[in-house]
């Protein structure tokens, strides 16, 4: 006999509150409850990490990857703000880590600070801490050390408040560790591999930053590796190329402003990139926001006509066709190109 299903009436609506917003519905926020969900995790962290290293603030980022499968993440930033918000009247741990949409990076445009930020802005600590087994934070700002204990997305006791000792006065930064949650991800054994790709991209389009990888093989003992592009994707294009280029590579970077709509407004796009010729390798690679754009998109389409336009001219202008040759294609000229495209906006589209 058929059971009578449930009337579905005005009861029957919900609202999921608090850590559940995530940990119920995980692929909302990170793209997915698996494996890439779960990286997607890890770079919501590195990334409020990187942002502060763009700005000035700090040069080295060392993420740890435990045997526990937890993850570490720290950096010599300002100090993320956890203590009372007087505007708010809330304290800015409660915003940055139990708040969806709460954040310092909503005012880019304004070339106030994260004028080129990365991630889910607003969304990904707090996203983070909701979705971990348990979450340890550690912040030296402002003369003290703050920490916080949080588990499953809960709090767990309250705000700790040091001083630091005179000799440490002065520092400042973030130490971010967690488990991921296998009641929310279906897998979170990351592989090294990860955070080696993640970081040495990271690397190359954040000039001048180092990323540190530490990997624990046994208890208490860590594999290290640095990634370090002094001079960003010019050193990588170099170091792509090798020796004997046809080319010597070249750079450049400029400023633009635009809108996508006529009623929309204005933002800054950062543009820069760098290539050159070589009859041995062909690597062609795009980033927006730090963001690896692995079908090229936009930038790719660009970099087509502007190369096939410049060389079609300079070999119309130089009678280098021959008679019933036809004109140069993007095909002919890719076979020999090694260039990599960096690009920032204040607006975060991917596109």
């Amino acid at each position: 006999m058929a059971t009578k299903k449930q009337d579905y009436g005005n009861d029957s609506i919900s609202a999921l509150k608090g850590a559940d917003r995530v940990r119920k519905r995980p692929g909302v926020i990170f793209g997915s409850d698996g494996l890439e969900g779960c990286e997607h995790a890890v770079f919501e962290i590195l990334s409020n990490s990187i942002d502060e290293a763009r700005e000035g603030h700090g040069r080295t980022i060392t993420v740890t990857r435990f045997a526990d499968r937890s993850i570490q993440v720290e950096d010599a930033g300002r100090g993320c703000p956890v203590d009372w918000n007087e505007k708010e009247q809330r304290y800015n741990w409660e915003l940055v880590y139990c708040e969806l949409y709460a954040g310092g990076k909503y005012d880019n445009v304004s070339g106030d600070n994260y004028e080129y930020s990365l991630g889910l802005n607003g969304l990904g600590a707090c996203a983070t801490q909701y979705a971990s087994r348990y979450m340890d934070v550690t912040v030296w700002r402002d003369g003290f050390e703050y920490t916080l204990h949080f588990q499953r997305g809960e709090i767990v006791g309250e705000l700790g408040k040091t001083p630091l000792p005179k000799s440490q006065a002065r520092k400042t930064g973030t130490r971010t560790r967690w488990l991921p949650d296998l009641d929310v991800f279906t897998d979170i054994a990351i592989p090294a591999e990860y955070f080696t790709d993640v970081m040495k991209r990271q690397a190359v389009v954040n000039a001048g930053v180092t990323f540190r990888f530490r990997n624990e093989t046994e208890p208490g003992r860590f594999e290290e590796a640095e990634f370090l592009y002094e001079n960003g994707i010019m050193d990588y294009v170099t170091e792509l190329a090798g020796e004997g280029s046809l080319t010597a590579p070249v750079f450049w970077q400029t400023e633009k402003k635009g809108r996508d709509r006529a009623d929309k407004p204005e933002y800054k796009v950062k543009l820069s990139v760098a290539c050159c010729f070589s009859n041995k390798v062909n690597v062609i690679e795009h980033y927006h926001n730090s963001s690896w754009l692995e079908h090229g998109g936009s930038p790719e389409k660009a970099a087509k006509s502007a190369f096939v336009s410049a060389i079609d001219k300079y070999l119309r202008d130089q009678g280098k066709y021959q008679k019933s040759e036809g004109k140069i294609t993007w095909a002919d000229i890719e076979d020999c190109l090694v260039l990599v495209s960096n690009n920032f906006s204040t607006q975060t589209s991917y596109e």
